[in-house]
């Protein structure tokens, strides 16, 4: 905040937004590479998959087929990991921080627009994640060394089910990422109602990821469908 020549500057105020800042760009830049990742792994798979397939596009190779779809997926899911980890907290930043006009006619008002479904994408990545580590749990604790058996396969199931949200936040997490770049220079900044929507937002950010029914419903087949749509 602006300071008169004579009055003394709050210890420690600049150095906290800086740091703020610092930290914000560095999960910013970690759902920016996630969302690339995704498509990466998508483009990857999408340039041989028709290799594997005849002329009406069933498997003919599907041992290879197959193979790919699990390179895929565990690729994929990886990098729905980095935005389990940061997402919500940036989520949460990003709506306590813009403003009506961002969402109005802003630079980023489409981005904004296509944060609507992300709570729900989250929330089922999330809970995808919760189910497998217990199943994984339990063989541990009921068959001991069943993990070395089995634990390889049960991350392939978790990752073919998880493949839907990764491709969704290749989308809407690449949303996330542009509009959350977009609004750094106003984190840190020293404002009470500010601090107040921060933290209210954080707080229902966590109580989504606890909930496994999501405030919001799934996003269906027909809502908002991106421009093209990938891998089979």
């Amino acid at each position: 905040m602006p300071t008169s020549p004579g009055s003394p500057t709050s210890p420690g105020s600049q150095p906290q937004d800086t740091s703020e800042q610092a930290a914000w760009r560095v999960r910013v830049q970690a759902l920016a590479s996630a969302a690339d990742g995704i498509r990466q792994a998508s483009d990857r798979w999408d340039a041989v998959s028709d290799s594997y397939c005849d002329e009406d596009g069933w498997p003919v190779d599907e041992t290879g087929y197959a193979d790919g779809k699990v390179a895929r997926d565990a690729a994929a899911w990886e990098h729905v990991e980095t935005f389990l980890a940061h997402g919500p907290e940036v989520l949460a930043g990003v709506r306590a921080t813009a403003q009506q006009a961002d969402y109005l006619d802003g630079a980023i008002s489409a981005d904004l627009l296509r944060l609507r479904e992300i709570d729900s994408v989250l929330a089922q990545a999330g809970e995808i994640r919760r189910e497998w580590d217990q199943v994984i749990a339990l063989m541990e604790g009921s068959m001991p060394g069943s993990r070395e058996l089995y634990g390889e396969r049960a991350h392939e199931i978790r990752n073919s089910e998880g493949w839907h949200y990764a491709d969704e936040l290749s989308y809407s997490g690449a949303a996330l990422a542009r509009a959350a770049d977009h609004l750094t220079d106003r984190i840190g900044v020293d404002r009470p109602a500010h601090t107040g929507r921060v933290q209210a937002a954080l707080a229902r950010a966590a109580s989504g990821q606890r909930s496994a029914s999501p405030a919001s419903p799934p996003a269906s087949a027909a809502s908002d469908p991106p421009a093209t749509r990938r891998s089979r």
